[in-house]
């Protein structure tokens, strides 16, 4: 039985990097729900690496810092498909740490105005542009983090660039009704074992304290996330819009764990 209902679907996914990627965790799922999958990603050098992983999926361009960028792959996906779009997924972010980590209070202006332009505002731009090649009830899923409110050292000025990516979706799911049922939803994954998240300073200490934290103690898996972001993509989640689906393994419900508490006040 196809309980999700993506079969036959098309639905285009951003964000590919390699194979530990979350859009490519959700390009997986996809396809084994009978979905077309299209990908776009960053450059050639990571196209090449797509197509290794999905021969079967087309596979576009766009560095989506340039809104140029979005219209000209818009434009190429458009001659491709012969039906409208069921669905996008919106896998993308960038901090620039180069220069390491400073405090909140420090945080250089450049840094943190292309953060919210490649991880949240693409979201607005991608939406705004693929409007026309739409169906009249397709999904919009992005990825945020499980949640905004956690003021970690590490992840700087990201969660600011996340909650403003999470606000997004209820003003782009008001404005969308005017003219059609799409909705917009977000997969607010706790801490996941990626290349991105590698990028972050002592970012594995914080993931085995988040890894603890869960009631089961287990790490909350990338497959996990694309399996909620299938279901948010499909026919079955019609009624749900302008939402934030968190995917913790209970992490965030579970600050007072007697195990955690023994070890910092035994």
């Amino acid at each position: 039985m196809d309980f999700l209902q993506l079969a036959g679907k098309t639905v285009v996914v951003f964000g590919l990097a390699n194979k530990k990627s979350v859009a490519c965790a959700i390009g997986r799922v996809l396809a084994m729900a009978g979905a077309k999958v299209i990908h776009v990603v960053r450059s050639e050098q990571v196209a090449a690496t797509a197509k290794k992983l999905f021969p079967d999926s087309p596979v576009f361009c766009c560095d989506v810092e340039d809104e140029r960028n979005i219209v000209r792959v818009r434009d190429g996906i458009g001659g491709h498909i012969e039906a409208p779009l069921d669905g996008i997924v919106h896998s993308i972010a960038f901090a620039n740490y180069s220069e390491g980590m400073r405090p909140f209070h420090a945080t250089l202006k450049r840094d943190f105005l292309q953060a919210m332009d490649v991880s949240c505002f693409s979201f607005i731009g991608i939406a705004n542009h693929f409007k026309e090649l739409l169906a009249r009830q397709a999904s919009l899923v992005t990825i945020s983090i499980s949640t905004t409110r956690m003021a970690a050292e590490n992840y700087g000025y990201m969660a600011p660039v996340k909650a403003a990516l999470e606000s997004s979706l209820c003003f782009l799911a008001k404005s969308f009704a005017a003219f059609s049922e799409i909705r917009f939803n977000a997969v607010c994954p706790g801490l996941l074992k990626t290349s991105a998240s590698a990028g972050i300073p002592n970012y594995i200490d914080s993931y085995l304290f988040a890894e603890q934290a869960t009631l089961r103690k287990r790490a909350v898996q990338t497959e996990e996330v694309a399996n909620a972001a299938a279901f948010l993509l499909s026919p079955r989640s019609s009624g749900i819009t302008g939402q934030c689906v968190v995917v913790d393994a209970g992490m965030g419900m579970n600050y007072f764990d007697a195990a955690i508490v023994a070890k910092t006040v035994g």
